[in-house]
Parts: C-alpha cells; sequence; structure tokens
C-alpha cells in the first residue's frame, strides 16, 4: 500500500441497479435524477464499459481504492444489490475495490448470516445502513443485533447521516443525534456517519467530540460549497483541521459527485496540508486496516 493514499469511502458500483436508479426520472428517486444524474449519452457510454470506465476515472483523479457498497432495503423499498454481485464486480480488480456489505435489519436472524457470509466468504470490509431506506432511526434496536456481530467480526459501520431526497421518507430518518446513543451503547463499534450530517453538521462535530469511535465521510458533497459563508459546514473546516482531523473520510458517491472534482476541491480547502493528506486517505487507511 502506498504511504499517501486516496480512497473513496462510498462509490455506487456501475451495476444494473445502481445505473438505472440514477437514469429513472420518474418514481419516488426522481429527485435524485434530477440533481445528480449525468447525461443520457454519458449514462449510455457508463453501460457499454462500466468496469473500465470507472478505473479510468478513479487513474484520472489519482484515487487508489474505492469502497463499493451493497444495498438490502427489501422489505419496506423493494431494493437490493446483492452482495454476491458486488463482490464479483471487485473480482476483477481486488487492487483497487474493497466491498461493503448491504443487509436488511427486518430480515432479523436472515441479516446477520448474510453479514457473515458478506464478511467471511466474500471478503467485505464494513457494513452500509441506510436508516431512510429501511425506515427506522439508526438507535432502532433492530440494528443492534448488527452492531454487535459487525464489533464481533471487528468491522466498522457505515451510516447514512443526512437528509434524503424522496418527500415520502421522513428527513429526521438521518440526523447523527440518533448515532450518539449507539456510539455509547457500543464503544467498541467503529461508526462512520455517511454524507457528512448537513444540514445538521453542528450535530454531529458534537457527536464525533463526544464518541471517539464516530468518524464522518463527506461523500455525495461538493467540497467547494464548504468555504461558502452560511452553507453549514463551518465547523466541519474549523474542528476537521484541528480537534476532529483525524475522524474525517474522502468520499464522493460517485456518480453523485466526479472524482477529479472532488480530490481538486478538497485539496484547495483552507486546511493544513497533512490533514488534507489525512482525509483523502490516511484516516481511512487507518480505519480499515490497511
Amino acid at each position: 500500500m502506498k504511504e499517501d493514499m486516496i480512497i473513496d469511502m462510498c462509490v455506487m458500483p456501475p451495476l444494473p441497479e445502481t445505473i438505472e436508479g440514477f437514469a429513472n426520472p420518474t418514481g419516488p428517486f426522481a429527485k435524485y435524477n434530477e440533481m445528480y444524474s449525468a447525461s443520457k449519452e454519458a449514462l449510455e457510454i457508463l453501460k457499454s464499459d462500466p468496469f473500465g470506465i470507472l478505473i479510468h476515472l478513479m487513474d484520472e483523479a489519482g484515487v487508489d481504492l474505492a469502497i463499493l457498497p451493497a444495498e438490502d432495503a427489501e422489505t419496506t423499498m423493494g431494493m437490493v444489490t446483492p452482495n454476491d454481485t458486488v463482490a464479483k464486480f471487485i473480482e476483477k480488480a481486488p487492487d483497487r475495490f474493497i466491498g461493503m456489505a448491504g443487509i436488511d435489519p427486518h430480515k432479523g436472524m436472515k441479516a446477520l448470516d448474510e453479514l457473515v457470509h458478506a464478511v467471511k466468504d466474500l471478503g467485505m470490509k464494513a457494513l452500509c445502513l441506510e436508516p431512510w431506506l429501511h425506515k427506522i432511526h439508526s438507535n432502532d434496536k433492530l440494528y443492534y443485533p448488527i452492531y454487535a456481530k459487525c464489533v464481533e467480526l471487528d468491522i466498522p459501520v457505515w451510516i447514512h447521516s443526512s437528509l434524503n431526497f424522496v418527500p415520502q421518507l421522513k428527513m429526521d430518518f438521518g440526523r447523527p443525534v440518533y448515532l450518539d446513543e449507539v456510539a455509547g451503547h457500543f464503544p467498541e463499534l467503529k461508526i462512520i456517519a455517511g454524507h457528512g450530517g448537513w444540514p445538521w453538521v453542528n450535530e454531529l462535530m458534537a457527536v464525533l467530540w463526544r464518541h471517539d469511535n464516530v468518524f464522518m465521510d463527506i461523500s455525495a458533497i461538493n467540497p467547494a460549497y464548504m468555504t461558502k459563508p452560511g452553507s453549514g459546514w463551518e465547523s466541519l473546516l474549523c474542528y476537521g483541521n484541528s480537534l476532529l482531523q483525524d475522524r474525517v473520510l474522502f468520499g464522493t458517491s460517485w456518480p453523485a459527485r466526479q472524482f477529479k472534482d472532488s480530490v481538486d476541491a478538497v485539496m484547495a480547502l483552507p486546511l493544513k496540508e497533512e490533514v488534507k493528506k489525512k482525509w483523502l486517505g490516511g484516516n481511512a487507511k487507518k480505519l480499515l486496516k490497511l
């Protein structure tokens, strides 16, 4: 492993399930298509060679490693990107990709068995949970056996911690304050608050300050917004450059954000040079024990 790596903590695997989701302008996820999707032509090109294009874009931006999440919200939303399918994609370049398992907490023991399979058999190194899609909060007790299993397996859990853009689903499902109870009940659990906590950034900073086992990533966020007065990111730039500099991780949620644009925007932030290296990969390298 390189000493100074760029690690993207959240990259959507370019599989039919995810590509079609970004390309669909109708249905409950239409806002995501409106906000984030590339042009129809670009999506068609991506479909032609998803693996090759993803590697090319990572190379262009200097991204060494991408974490690819699976997804399971079958019970509540009918959505599944299977762990085995993601693992098969990763097999094409295991030196460039790491898998992040997806399980459905509403499936009980079956979910725990699937998590063990994803880690022990497929080699996935983290778990992705999306409370907004599961229609529960991160401190819901349905998640507690899963958190305990993550501690047992010694893997971090990535938890969606921001607003969502499906009007029928409560924005409150993503509030970082619910992580406070989880972090207190499971001090051995490494928690990654995904998507930076906006619009509750101050709240997330407080959770990180209170709990050494909580981290955050900035996936799906344009880092250039962080320097805009009144944007709500002021506390991240303050504490993320000092007290909490070891707990911030880079991410794009590609194709929501392009790799090169996001890397360049982080490099332009008013941060110490050594802090930029930590954000872009140093912190993730330690957390994932690479």
